[in-house]
């Protein structure tokens, strides 16, 4: 939904999710797309269509506050401009601005960050990439062209309209790309075809010079690109630290030839949806901990590279007891062989030994798109509802006993609310397939994502809600500093669910910093792009790489 973007995460899952135990274009880049689908190129395409901009916003406009918050209110910043902006041209002009006047500067496409990276008080130009938002392919580079400004949904939709292919990239359809992509970017098909980035060609990005020049720098995965680094910083490096990213380019690694359909993972025709609930209401400590302790075993045993089971994807959700409801939900290609044997054993799986009767149990096929652009699916369902914590850590294997025991004493406190709990995703796959230094992403070898989070309404509520979630995960990391450290069962957290807390001493009590918990030993070689290609420290945030130190 996290260049400074809050585009940069999207949960697999909606938000919505959370509260209600459910799971879960401009003209111009129209043009631009049907462009491309039907033979031309998406430059050209561009040439022919009218650019957004830029478009200046100051305190006292009626536009401004419209245009200030991003998706979480808790965060909300006064920059002395907000400046919209509609082609490459218009963003180096305006971090030229920026520089020259002193001025700090935060980037946003879909407005999904976790934390107040855009809303920083220390912003004073904020720039919008949102009319930003063209997707077509680029027939000169042979790959598929996204602008940052584009969201999933449009990605998707275009993808498969033009060309019936599509990426593995997250499952809620209003997160920007600019950020999404540049965390790494994962969804419901990446246990089968691997992370966003997996699929990564090119960027092009706006930096900053030493003596102060703003100027585009186009970088490729090409072997003997000089400027190849600042590609693979955009693996999963994580958005606000080289500069603004003002356009993606993706082809799967060893697609060859010109027929744009073959150069990217075939998009699913149908999806096979099976979701059930539990109610709270029978759900003892033995019967969840069954559940969790299924889920992560069954992952542990399906998730290899090649696997039989890579295409299918699970989820399970159980909220905290105020909210009444546990889920699990299973989806995959319907036109996979043996697809509906395949979620009929996980659900098997997953439940076995576990008396419980469920509160709804439904199966559903259903269009692939539907499934991933159905609107509003990435959002909370009341406007008002907009305030938000979340946690992240990776997993290797199935929580520990300790861990779990954790999990149900805080699932079920008295200090929980209605929109607090915990989500366990399913990962692996062809994302381990990869090697941890080939991409920015250095954690390849592992299976789940753990996600703990608690969503509200009101600022009187922020507090009690902070400290529940906080709580939460300190009781679950307890062993290791109140964090999840690389080891034998976690391995850090994914810098697409930015949580500021690693980087303070009161909650990470471990001695291993958050840049260690984000990219392992990526770290060194990621501080060497940013020496290279952000010597002023120009891009920054509360969770920003930093320039190495001298000497």
């Amino acid at each position: 939904m996290p260049e400074v973007r809050g585009g940069g995460t999207s949960l697999p899952v909606s938000r919505r999710g959370a509260l209600a135990g459910a799971a879960a274009v401009t003209g111009a880049a129209v043009g631009a797309a049907v462009a491309g689908a039907w033979g031309g190129d998406t430059a050209s395409a561009e040439a022919g269509a009218a650019v957004f901009g830029p478009v200046t916003v100051r305190p006292g406009d009626v536009r401004y506050d419209s245009l200030l918050r991003g998706n979480n209110f808790r965060f909300v910043g006064r920059p002395e401009e907000i400046r919209v902006v509609g082609s490459t041209d218009q963003v180096v002009r305006a971090v030229s601005e920026a520089v020259r006047s002193g001025k700090r500067v935060a980037v946003r496409s879909g407005g999904h960050c976790f934390e107040n990276f855009t809303a920083d008080p220390a912003v004073r130009m904020l720039l919008d990439l949102s009319p930003m938002d063209a997707v077509g392919y680029d027939a000169d580079r042979g790959a598929f062209s996204v602008q940052p400004g584009a969201t999933l949904g449009h990605v998707y939709r275009t993808l498969l309209t033009g060309w019936g292919v599509t990426i593995p990239g997250g499952g809620c359809p209003e997160v920007g790309a600019g950020g999404h992509f540049a965390g790494g970017g994962y969804g419901p098909l990446s246990r089968r075809y691997g992370s966003v980035v997996d699929h990564l060609y090119g960027v092009e990005v706006v930096v900053v010079d030493r003596d102060g020049t703003a100027r585009a720098v186009v970088a490729t995965r090409e072997p003997d690109d000089p400027n190849r680094d600042l590609w693979w910083a955009h693996t999963g490096g994580g958005g606000g630290n080289f500069g603004v990213v003002t356009r993606y380019w993706l082809r799967t690694p060893g697609a060859t030839g010109t027929d744009p359909s073959r150069l990217l993972p075939a998009s699913p025709g149908r999806m096979v949806q099976h979701v059930i609930f539990w109610s709270w209401e029978h759900m003892t400590e033995q019967a969840l901990t069954g559940l969790l302790r299924n889920f992560g075993t069954w992952h542990e045993r399906n998730s290899a590279p090649g696997s039989p089971y890579a295409g299918l994807y699970g989820i399970i959700q159980p909220s905290h007891r105020a909210a009444g409801t546990v889920m699990l939900l299973a989806q995959i290609d319907a036109d996979i062989p043996g697809a509906e044997g395949m979620v009929t054993d996980f659900v098997s799986a997953v439940t076995a030994g576990v008396d419980l009767t469920p509160a709804l149990d439904l199966r559903r096929t259903m269009p692939w798109l539907h499934r991933m652009t159905w609107p509003g699916s990435g959002e909370p369902g009341d406007v008002l509802i907009r305030r938000y914590k979340l946690k992240a850590g990776y997993l290797r294997r199935s929580f520990t006993e300790t861990q779990l025991a954790a999990v149900y004493r805080n699932l079920t406190n008295s200090t929980g609310g209605q929109g607090a709990g915990l989500l366990l995703v399913g990962y692996g796959g062809q994302v381990r397939a990869v090697a941890p230094g080939d991409t920015a992403i250095a954690q390849r070898d592992v299976v789940m994502k753990a996600v703990y989070q608690t969503i509200w309404g009101e600022e009187a509520d922020d507090a009690a809600n902070l400290a529940w979630v906080r709580g939460f995960y300190r009781d679950v990391y307890a062993d290791t500093g109140g964090v999840p450290v690389p080891g034998e069962v976690n391995d850090g957290s994914y810098i697409n669910y930015p949580d500021a807390d690693l980087a303070d001493p009161e909650w990470n009590t471990s001695g291993v910093p958050a840049h260690t918990l984000y990219y392992k030993d990526n770290y060194p070689r990621l501080q060497r792009v940013k020496a290279r290609w952000d010597p002023r420290n120009v891009f920054r945030h509360a969770l920003a790489i930093e320039p190495p130190q001298p000497g």
